[in-house]
Order: structure tokens, then sequence, then C-alpha cells
């Protein structure tokens, strides 16, 4: 018996000390072209009142409860949600708005994991009036994160949902530059 014991402990060692060792620091980023000008796309992302049109966490829980505190966009902002298993609690908060090329947030989870990120957007203007769109996220990973990436690929999991956030954006941004386009064109016209 006391080698089975001995033996467990130098396994639970050995993956302890495995574990370990993994990165402490992790990023993820995707990057999307958008056809739509900087200042249209910045303005989805400024104000956390218009995230749900494009975020992929907002419809995994339609009876999610949110607030919103400080100002409408821009440098201190926040948002508060709390909802189901798919999403958890957690808070956000803009920590540096630079129109229309950077966004930084602070992302706190609160629950079903602590955790506190950085989430950049950076924004560079393209041809014909698109935009190229980067996402990303950086964090410390604790013992238990590191253990979890031994089995999960955080990249591929959070990674698909900023993909599936940029198409979304896409698809809103892309919409209100081209409603913005036809508005201007009687204008044009006109004059």
């Amino acid at each position: 018996m006391k080698k089975i014991l001995l033996g467990l402990a130098v396994v639970v060692a050995a993956f302890s000390a495995f574990v370990a060792l993994q990165p402490a620091e992790f990023r993820l980023e995707r990057s999307a072209t958008i056809s739509a000008p900087p200042a249209t796309v910045f303005a989805n992302l400024d104000d956390f009142r218009r995230w749900g049109p494009w975020s992929p966490w907002e419809k995994l829980d339609p009876g999610m409860q949110r607030s919103y505190d400080g100002p409408s966009s821009g440098v201190g902002a926040t948002y508060h949600w709390l909802g189901n298993q798919d999403v958890g609690e957690g808070r956000m908060a803009i920590t540096e708005s630079a129109p229309p090329e950077r966004l930084a947030i602070r992302l706190e989870f609160i629950t079903p994991f602590a955790a506190t990120n950085e989430t950049v957007f950076t924004l560079a203007p393209g041809g014909d009036g698109a935009s190229t769109v980067t996402w990303s996220m950086t964090g410390r990973n604790g013992f238990m994160a590191k253990a979890a990436s031994l089995f999960m690929d955080m990249d591929a999991m959070v990674g698909g949902d900023f993909e599936r956030g940029l198409a979304a954006l896409a698809e809103v941004s892309e919409a209100e530059a081209a409603a913005a386009r036809e508005a201007s064109a009687p204008q044009a016209a006109a004059e």
C-alpha cells in the first residue's frame, strides 16, 4: 500500500511540476477586413450598448441581466453582465479610447472562474473605405488555467468566438456604412 501511495504522490508531484512550467502569459488574436470606415466600426465597439447585435456571447443567454455605468462611450464606460452557465458573470470597463484607431478594455470574469484580462481592438484604414480590425486578449494563466490548457485549446475555443464576433461586427458595420452612403447620395446629387 505504501508503494502505491508513494507512486501516486510521485505522479501528482510530476504532473504539478509539468503544469507549473506551462506559460504564465497568454495572447489570443484574430483579424478581419470590414467594408466600412474605421469610424463606423469604432462606434460599434466604443459603446457597450451597441454590442448586442454583434457580440458572440450576447446570444448565449437571451435572459442575461445587463447594467451600464459611467459615460455611454469612451474611457470610464462600464458594462456588467449576469447570466446562465454559458456566460457567467463579469464586467468590462473601457480604459483607453482613441477613435477610430484603438480601444482597450479591462475584462473581468467573476463566475464561473475569476480572471482579469485586457482586450484590445485596433483598427487600420484599408483600401476602398474598408477597415482592418484586430481583436486581441491577453492575460495571465494561474495554476488551474495552466492545467486546463493541457486538455482544452483555449485559442481554438475563444478564437472561434472572436471570428464569429468579427463576422457579425462586419455585418452590422457594413449595413450602417451602406445606409450612410445611401443617405448622402441624394444630398450629393442635389448639389
